[in-house]
Order: C-alpha cells, then structure tokens, then sequence
C-alpha cells in the first residue's frame, strides 16, 4: 500500500478541497496507486454534501437534497461503483408519480419519472399551449440525451445528432431564446422552469443545455440518499485513505505554488509547506486563480480577464427547521412553490433589488422512508426552506469571520429570516411548534466553502453564458474540479468532473471503463460498515476522526424530550451561521 513519506515530500498529488469532485479524484488516484493527500479547511469533508448537527437531536442536510439518473446506467452509480462504493451507501427511488411538486397560485404539478409522463403532464397544465410545450421538451429530451453521450458514449453522440437535427443549435443559446421561439405565456414558461433552482440561474442566465441536462437528469429517476449526504462523504472517504491516501480536515491552504509555470506543492495557512509534482484544486475557481496560484503567467490573459469579471450563479438562502411534528401536507416529494405565475419577471425583480423571493424551495428527509432513520426526534420533522437570495444580503464578505456580529448584517438576516418562514407557512400551512430554527445566508456559504459570492454553483458567465473550463490548466500539474468546471453543477457533475480529471493525469479514460464494468478500487481494503459508524466521524478523517469537538446526537424515544430540545423559540435567529 503505497504510503506518503513522513516529512510530507512524498506525495503523488494533493487535493485541495473536500468536495464531491476532489474525493472522486483522489479516490480514482489513490486506487490507481498514487500517494494522494486530500486538504481540506473545514471540521469534515463533504462540501455542499456535508450534513450539520442541532441540539444533539436534528441533522439538516446542506445540499444533498435529491439525486438523478441512479438507476442501473446512471451515471453516478457507475462512478461509485468503479470505487467499490456504491453498495456502501443506499440510493432510494422517490415517487416516481411525483418526486417534485410545482404549486402555482392556479395548480398544482407533480412531476413524474419518464420523459413521455413528464410531457403529459406538463401539456396538460397548459393546454392552450400544448404544441410549444411539447416542442420545448422535445429540443430539451435531445439535448440531454446528446449532453448525456458527451459524458458515457462519445460514438453515439453522432448518431444523436443526425436522430434529432437541430438540437445541437440549440444546446448553447439562452432558454429564453427557446421560449421566446414558441412565443410561451409566463405561465408556461414557469411550468417548464420551475426547477431552474437546480442549477442556480434564470431562463436568461441559463443556456438550454444547462436545463436541458439538469431536467434529463431527474426525469431517468430522481432518488434521495438513506442517512443523507454525509454517507456518500464517507464512503469516498473510505476509498481514499483505504487506499494509502489521506484526508486532512482544518488543513486550509494558502498558496499552491506554481512558479515558472510548474506545480510544485502547496503552504497551508500554518505555514506548513508540502510537496508535490500534481495539485488538482477543488477550490472555489475564482480563488484558485486569483488568490491561490503563486505565479498566473502561464495562464492566458483573456483567460484571466474572463474569470476577474466572472459573474457567479446565483446565491441561495436556507431556513433549518426541527418541528415538534412533520407537516401533513409535504409528503416525501420536494415542493417548488410560487406565489405568482411569472419565473422570468421574478428573477429579473430579484436580480435588480426586488426583496422578494422568487419562490421557494422545500424539502423534508426526515418524511422519506429510510432502513437508516433520519436524525431526527420520533414524530418530530426536520425541514429545509430555501430560496434564490435577494440582492438585499449579497455584497457582503465573509473572510472576516466578525461579519456574524456586524448589526447590518443581523439586522438583514433577521429579515430573510422572517420573508423565509413567512413562505414556508403560506406554503406548508401553520407550522406548530418551532424547536429549531437557524438561516444560513451566502455569508455562512462562503466561510464554510469560500466560494466565490457564496454560491454553491459556481460560474454562471465566464465569457460567456454558461462557458466554463475544463479540468486541466496551462500550468504543468495543475488541475481543477468542482462546480465550476463544464461537467455541470449538483453531485453528478461534480462527480464527473472528479473522474475526468483523474482520468486525465492518469492517461486513461476512466470513465469509459467503469461504464463497461471496470473496477479499479479493491473493496476487501475498505473497512467494515459496522452499525456505529458514524459517517460524520468518518469525514473528518484518520487523524481528526476522535478529536474534540464533533457534534453527537441523542435520539429521542417518542415520549420522551431532553433538554437540549425542549428549549423556548426565540425567533431572532442566533447568528450560528
């Protein structure tokens, strides 16, 4: 097994963010034999998929919310499964009647599996406008199969495009323009965006790829993970240091040196310097760029105006909710509701200053059956609301970590807030009583990620609309993963990101391979999953996986409270976040 010298000079690479593409990298390297180090600045690994405790009794998932195309071609088991991890985590389908939920002031729209069921439904909402309808999901079912093929069958993207003439021109012009074409209603054009919150942009920030392969992606399945995003964390975790890798958490990095064009290693904020011949950043690009690289020279310089006035997609806002009861009316389905009928003049409000949410986004794990039982008291509900956020909590900055008690800072917070909770009650209903409440803003996004405007989907205009690298760089060493790669936004494209990197630096592709069976980690190093594990533990890593600080949790018995829960609202939010 191979195993870094002692000094920290022996690395084969080192990873620079623990997020879902980082991990997928070193786990493809680490399995392939490289010494791999994985550096991560916050408490555990995970990124947008790492999951937070509440008064040792609620867990609230940050990202992970709802997952596509993880039937048996998907993409996403094919990757985990050519790391001997997808049976270390346990996909769930949702309802394939209704796995979202579209409520409109006019009606209501559950969103089905299948492309043929989905345009049935959605032409049904709007039958004065069947034929544009079903003419936009025609270009968009095209679209996502090429985008698909693009990824998992290069040869067959040629046979897609002589299937479906046309749609290739389409791929990379605004989903506006799409509209426009068809001359679509507000209301049509709400029904067919209404999921545009999964990529973080309007129908004019978003080209029709964009939602095209976002939409293809739920509608071949969508599936949520029993015991949340913090498991897939660990089994990729498992796969790296199983493999003589290591994942170091509170190990921030500073500066990646690449004098002269070459890589050479890595100083972390302790000033601690290692060494190594390959650094695959998964790191908010921006700051990769313009704040970590020690020499930019080798980079074009268009390359670097583009990314000095990139525009990022767009930051949300989150209320965690622990409820003494789960609201009657959500169900497992994860709920878009709009109090008006006209996406495209929501978005432009909010983009010019509107306070206003656009809409909401509600989703609730602990109402979705499960083998490994959400943490969350007996009876009790732990829900999220999330929404595009408002102009009004942008232009803040978080480095500064006192921002928490800056009183224009609270002062906004505690508007959002409210505007979040007044939603989810006009949407769920009255919500009882309220154990927990807590928001999360960019702010608390940036500091826990140091992303870019606090957006966890990275790049939205980088020369263009959409336009976004890919995973290598014109420095010698240098790779990138993550969001804002051209593998798309969500846990898949992260995913994809990570295996083509790795596939790049290795000379191979990997992700052909796994698709035709391939599996390059050896399962029997992996360790038992016992049922104590505890996949936070595990995501701190070996040599942080006992230290202080990591929250515990104590389930409770339906009749019984603990203290710890059984606190008064106060309903000014603390500012934890």
């Amino acid at each position: 097994m191979p195993v870094a010298a002692a000094d920290g000079s022996g690395w084969d690479a080192i990873v620079v963010g623990a997020g879902i593409g980082g991990l997928v990298c070193a786990g493809y390297l680490a399995a392939a034999g490289r010494r791999v180090l994985v550096l991560e600045q916050h408490d555990v690994a995970g990124g947008n998929a790492h999951v937070f405790r509440r008064r040792r009794a609620y867990e609230f998932d940050v990202g992970v919310h709802y997952l596509g195309d993880c039937g048996p071609d998907g993409i996403l088991p094919a990757i985990l499964r050519g790391l001997a991890a997808l049976n270390r985590i346990r996909l769930r389908p949702m309802d394939v009647q209704g796995f979202d939920r579209i409520v409109l002031p006019s009606q209501i729209i559950n969103v089905p599996v299948g492309w043929e069921a989905y345009r049935e439904r959605l032409c049904a909402a709007v039958p004065d406008e069947r034929a544009g309808i079903a003419a936009c999901l025609r270009v968009f079912e095209a679209v996502g199969a090429i985008m698909r093929a693009v990824l998992v069958d290069p040869p067959e993207v040629t046979r897609l495009t002589r299937r479906y003439p046309g749609a290739l021109g389409w791929s990379q012009r605004p989903l506006t323009r799409l509209f426009d074409e068809h001359r679509l209603s507000p209301l049509a054009r709400t029904v067919l965006a209404a999921q545009s919150g999964n990529y973080g942009a309007s129908p004019a920030g978003a080209t029709v790829a964009t939602h095209a392969s976002v939409i293809d992606h739920y509608v071949r399945g969508a599936y949520y993970l029993d015991g949340g995003g913090q498991t897939l964390v660990a089994a990729l975790v498992d796969v790296v240091e199983a493999h003589g890798g290591q994942v170091r958490t509170r190990a921030g990095v500073r500066t990646i040196h690449c004098d002269g064009g070459v890589v050479t290693g890595v100083t972390l904020d302790d000033d601690e310097h290692l060494s190594a011949q390959v650094v695959v950043s998964n790191a908010d690009y921006r700051r990769t760029l313009l704040e970590l690289c020690s020499d930019t020279t080798a980079f074009p310089e268009a390359v670097l105006l583009r990314t000095r006035a990139a525009v990022m997609r767009h930051p949300w806002a989150i209320l965690y909710l622990g409820l003494a009861t789960q609201p009657s009316n959500l169900g497992s389905a994860n709920l878009w509701w709009f109090d008006h009928e006209d996406i495209e003049g929501a978005y432009r409000r909010s983009e010019a200053g509107d306070e206003r949410l656009p809409y909401i986004f509600v989703s609730s794990a602990s109402s979705r059956p499960a083998e490994q039982p959400w943490a969350c008291p007996p009876g009790h509900g732990s829900v999220q609301v999330m929404a595009p956020c408002p102009a009004a909590m942008q232009g803040l900055d978080a480095r500064d970590g006192r921002y928490r008690r800056d009183p224009e800072y609270r002062s906004r917070k505690r508007w959002l807030t409210t505007a979040l909770l007044n939603a989810a009650e006009q949407a769920l209903g009255p919500l009882g009583e309220v154990i927990h409440q807590e928001t999360a803003t960019p702010l608390s996004h940036q500091r826990y990620t140091r992303s870019s405007g606090g957006t966890p989907y990275g790049l939205a205009e980088w020369g263009g609309i959409a336009r976004r690298p890919g995973t290598t760089t014109p420095i010698t060493g240098l790779h990138m993963v993550g969001q804002s790669t051209r593998y798309g936004s969500g846990i898949a494209g992260t995913a994809v990101s990570g295996i083509r990197c790795a596939g790049e630096i290795l000379g191979r592709d990997l992700m052909r391979e796994v698709y035709a069976g391939a599996v390059l980690a050896d399962a029997t190093r992996l360790p038992d999953r016992t049922p104590d594990r505890d996949p936070l533990a595990i995501s701190r890593g070996q040599l942080r996986r006992d230290a202080r600080g990591l929250p515990k949790l104590t389930l409770l018995q339906p009749d019984s409270r603990v203290a710890a829960v059984d606190q008064p609202l106060v309903r000014v939010d603390d500012g934890t976040l």
